[in-house]
């Protein structure tokens, strides 16, 4: 399973980006299953009302991994994790972070560094 990021989502959503374009490639070529979370759900939302543009049917469409409990305990702990070890995590991050660990999933993103300083974590 594979949870896009909201940086790679808007570029694939960019009917005009060469990277976008080139990320979709990347996602089709693994054959596994391609999801969300409630998280980058809100944050593409938001920017599409944000600029007139409405939700876009295929946002609609995808699979949408909510944020349970245990969700909440990880990545609590992996917040503090990483501030202990002086690195900043941002509370979204490590609820991504906290999801795709749970469910053994990989992150796709174009921040790798947003998301390299989770243990356990797997990216694309």
């Amino acid at each position: 399973m594979i949870i896009i990021d909201t940086d790679v989502l808007i570029e694939i959503l960019d009917r005009k980006s060469e990277k976008g374009d080139a990320a979709l490639k990347k996602i089709e070529n693994t054959g596994e299953e391609v999801v969300i979370t409630a998280l980058n759900l809100h944050e593409i939302v938001y920017g599409l009302y944000k600029y007139g543009k409405g939700i876009i049917r295929e946002i609609e469409q995808m699979e949408t991994l909510g944020y349970t409990r245990d969700d909440a305990l990880l990545s609590a702990k992996l917040e503090l994790e990483c501030e202990r070890r002086g690195k900043k995590a941002s509370r979204r991050d490590s609820m991504i972070a906290a999801i795709a660990i749970n469910r053994n999933a990989k992150v796709f993103t174009f921040n790798k560094k947003h998301f390299q300083i989770f243990s356990n974590l797997s990216l694309l």
